[in-house]
């Protein structure tokens, strides 16, 4: 049997549905992309993030909006950034994690260009991937760190992690679950402290230092992932195998997806060798209509 919900928290949800609803009606009518982007799950992440303030959360809003206009970060294609993830720095998982969120896995030891635009737009590329995948229900996403090969030498510069953090907290509010930070040497913990500064204390709490051989970090991650998924780089039992080619024909599947849900099927896609067209049109997991209700 499951558990009944007091009358207190039937009374939140409510008020919350009231502040969804003065948000949109603030906002004003909106069209084509932004009423799109504006869906209610979308509103609450951000009046989640403003402490449901409603002017905040617009002002907010119509930040995101206006970045999302100029910056077009859904309108990326895979062929613009497929550089940037030759050597699989940064990519989508195959597993989801047990709360059914997306999972990025990121191996900073295996950077391969020095443009903080390139390494900035390649990561947005793979947010709004991962978002894309989410499946219905799920607004979040977890990330799995790997530091195998880290150095000082291939640490992003500190203007380029504050670049990111600004893009992530203030245009990708609530979308991160957790994040797993797997054996980060001492000179990273030690950097760390400095980055923290910047980090929202929400999503500070979010940041889970893991180290192989110790007991909690091993609960910690069998309580969030299926083991026979996770990678032996994060204690699990399966391979990590990146194939730059395997995995660039998925990223051209989803940029099709992409355009449908976001409207922009006249958009032209490069297509993998090899794959037509109808080869390669997935049907969306979510319509725009239902996003938009």
């Amino acid at each position: 049997m499951f558990k009944g919900r007091s009358d207190h928290q039937l009374e939140d949800d409510s008020q919350q549905d009231n502040k969804v609803s003065k948000l949109k009606s603030v906002l004003g009518q909106l069209s084509g992309h932004s009423l799109v982007f504006c869906s209610d799950a979308s509103l609450r992440r951000y009046l989640d993030a403003r402490s449901w303030n409603v002017e905040n959360a617009k002002q907010m809003i119509e930040e995101t909006l206006k970045w999302r206009s100029t910056y077009k970060p859904h309108e990326i294609p895979w062929h613009e950034v497929a550089h940037e993830g030759e050597t699989g720095k940064v990519s989508r998982a195959s597993f989801h994690d047990r709360q059914g969120r997306t999972v990025l896995i990121m191996r900073p030891g295996l950077q391969n260009t020095t443009s903080a635009e390139g390494n900035i737009r390649h990561l947005v590329y793979l947010l709004e991937n991962a978002i894309i995948n989410l499946p219905k229900g799920q607004e979040q996403m977890s990330w799995l760190i790997d530091f195998t090969g880290w150095s000082m030498a291939n640490n992003a510069p500190m203007k380029t992690t504050r670049d990111i953090i600004y893009i992530l907290q203030n245009h990708y509010p609530e979308r991160l679950g957790m994040s797993f930070l797997y054996n980060p040497p001492r000179l990273f913990q030690a950097g760390y402290k400095a980055v923290k500064y910047f980090l929202d204390p929400r999503t500070a709490q979010k940041v889970n230092f893991v180290y192989p051989k110790d007991k909690a970090s091993d609960e910690l991650m069998r309580s969030h992932f299926d083991m026979e998924n996770l990678p032996k780089e994060f204690g699990g039992e399966a391979t990590l195998e990146y194939d730059h080619e395997e995995f660039s024909r998925q990223m051209f599947e989803d940029d099709l997806k992409t355009a449908k849900f976001w409207g922009l099927e006249e958009k032209q896609y490069p297509i993998p060798n090899g794959f037509s067209p109808a080869d390669v049109v997935p049907e969306p997991a979510t319509s725009i209509a239902s996003v938009a209700s």
